[in-house]
């Protein structure tokens, strides 16, 4: 397949909020390189990508994430966007329980700004969306539903959704790696306040006021044969979304916990963004 003039520029920034560094690869559109020089002075809305755990900010794109969005692009099915995946280890995405590690204040006070001021990047609301994959599933509807007015859509496959926090954190009932990486993040034993002031289902609710008067564009889909459960969670924000009167899309298709799956349903979130960014210009 021929790629056209699209690119990946993987980089790093240091972060003061986290004391380190964060990588960063994103997808850059054919034709971004003349907007960035100055020939033109296009801006592009961005949808930022968050990775699962045990990947990497570069999984998306050479686990065959690329393909599938090259192939939309050389079709006409996409307008040009970027693509942002940060480096997300295994922080679910938040602030840790012990407040040593703040990745949720990171991405919203550092990592954004920093990858709006580098980039020829859109700032409104409209061009802005987040996307993720399991752990980055959970991150992307937790950001999106703390943060309505400042994402325009979200979307999450395979989401890392739990509707109650595991207790004992010793016998929660998922199977490893996911199970043990839990602790360092939400406590041991979990702290239930934070579980809960980070829960999807907790901020839907809270904040469906905002979500529903924003108009928060929402997707996500989930194996019906996921390992560790998360279709039943995926069911359950579901189920919930709708007792609020929350506009959003859901799905449930054949198919467990893999990349095989995420890359089979990958084409029809970036439609959806597309969609939502079409709407949005």
């Amino acid at each position: 397949m021929v790629h056209a003039e699209s690119r990946i520029d993987c980089n790093a920034m240091r972060s003061e909020i986290l004391g380190q560094t964060v990588h960063y690869c994103v997808m850059l559109p054919s034709g971004y390189d003349a907007a960035a020089s100055g020939h033109t002075k296009r801006r592009y809305p961005v949808l930022y990508f968050l990775h699962g755990l045990g990947d990497n900010e570069q999984t998306l794109f050479k686990g065959g994430g690329w393909d599938v969005i090259q192939d939309l692009r050389q079709r006409g099915q996409i307008p040009d966007f970027l693509i942002v995946a940060p480096e997300g280890k295994r922080s679910f995405y938040i602030n840790s329980a012990d407040g040593h590690a703040r990745y949720s204040d990171f991405l919203i006070r550092e990592f954004i700004p920093y990858i709006e001021s580098h980039y020829s990047i859109r700032r409104e609301r409209s061009a802005r969306a987040i996307s993720g994959v399991s752990m980055g599933g959970y991150g992307a509807l937790r950001f999106a539903f703390a943060y309505p007015e400042l994402f325009s859509s979200v979307s999450a496959q395979s989401a890392a959704l739990l509707t109650e926090a595991p207790q004992p954190a010793g016998t929660m009932p998922m199977p490893t790696p996911l199970g043990g990486m839990m602790g360092s993040v939400f406590g041991n034993p979990i702290d239930l306040r934070h579980w809960n002031q980070n829960s999807p289902f907790v901020l839907a609710k809270q904040n469906r006021a905002k979500i529903r008067a924003t108009r928060l564009a929402i997707y996500f889909n989930c194996g019906r044969e996921d390992e560790f459960g998360f279709d039943r969670g995926a069911e359950e924000l579901h189920r919930r979304l709708q007792a609020e009167s929350v506009a959003h899309e859901f799905h449930l298709y054949p198919g467990n916990h893999g990349a095989e799956y995420f890359l089979a349903h990958l084409g029809e979130t970036i439609l959806f963004h597309a969609r939502v960014f079409a709407e949005g210009k």
